[in-house]
């Protein structure tokens, strides 16, 4: 299976039909379909790792503002996998995985699969973010879940590489960017390209633009686990490359080893 980033930005694309939402659909449509899905959201974040391993997992509208009420009705009723739970945690041990029952599928998972397999029939199980873990650490963990994919699991994290909501116009989804916003996402565009995950979890190099683009690390830690997935052999496609509202970027990445088992 492929892996993927998506850049999932507001929770309002569930029920928009926009370029980002069009691609999520034609990316699902240009892969294999998956036996599961694992995701990681930049939504759901614990001390230690957990993993959601119920059968039937809620649909949780974890945000809050000034959204259209339709979406605060979107379900997504797909089924869970606990099966891949209990894989998933044999494949990070030593570190322990809780095996959670409360938590569910977030706005980072369920947004962007309504998009993507609107009909919600395949399995999804979700990782959390481990708060006491760090960067380099989360893209280790990506490299400890790399054989899912050689067992029908797509492996998705859910993010953003540009995420600055204080600065966001939110009156205008296509504003023209901030520079230190367009700055950020190619440089951290170059370093996928390149291989070169220790320059992404060393963003904060990057002074200034950096840190206006990631004023907190959690919507960049997904792309971590998605490039500790990747295989030497992937070809890479960038995918909805823009920014919206001025400081959000959509970028998202497909790697993809054109191998099919």
């Amino acid at each position: 299976m492929p892996v993927v980033f998506f850049g999932h930005g507001s929770p309002a694309n569930a029920i928009e039909d926009n370029e980002a939402t069009r691609a999520w659909h034609d990316i699902a449509g240009s892969i294999q379909r998956p036996r599961a899905i694992l995701s990681i959201s930049a939504h759901w974040y614990t001390h230690g790792s957990a993993v959601t391993a119920m059968e039937k997992p809620d649909t949780i509208h974890d945000f809050g503002g000034p959204f259209p009420a339709p979406l605060f009705d979107v379900q997504y009723p797909a089924p869970g996998d606990p099966g891949l739970a209990q894989r998933v945690s044999e494949l990070l041990a030593p570190f322990p995985v809780q095996m959670d029952q409360s938590w569910g599928l977030d706005h980072g998972t369920w947004s962007v699969l309504v998009n993507a397999y609107p009909e919600a029939e395949i399995p999804v199980v979700q990782l959390s973010l481990d708060l006491d873990r760090p960067l380099d650490g989360h893209y280790a963990l990506g490299q400890r879940l790399r054989p899912l994919r050689r067992e029908g699991i797509l492996i998705m994290g859910s993010g953003n590489i540009v995420h600055n909501l204080a600065l966001m116009d939110w009156s205008n989804p296509g504003a023209t960017p901030f520079d230190w916003a367009v700055r950020f996402n190619n440089m951290i565009k170059e370093h996928i390209l390149d291989n070169n995950p220790q320059g992404i979890w060393e963003f904060q190099r990057h002074g200034r633009d950096a840190m206006l683009a990631v004023p907190s690390a959690e919507h960049l830690c997904p792309l971590l686990y998605t490039l500790g997935a990747r295989e030497d052999s992937d070809t890479i496609r960038v995918e909805t490359d823009f920014i919206f509202n001025k400081s959000l970027s959509m970028t998202s990445v497909v790697f993809d080893t054109g191998n099919r088992i």
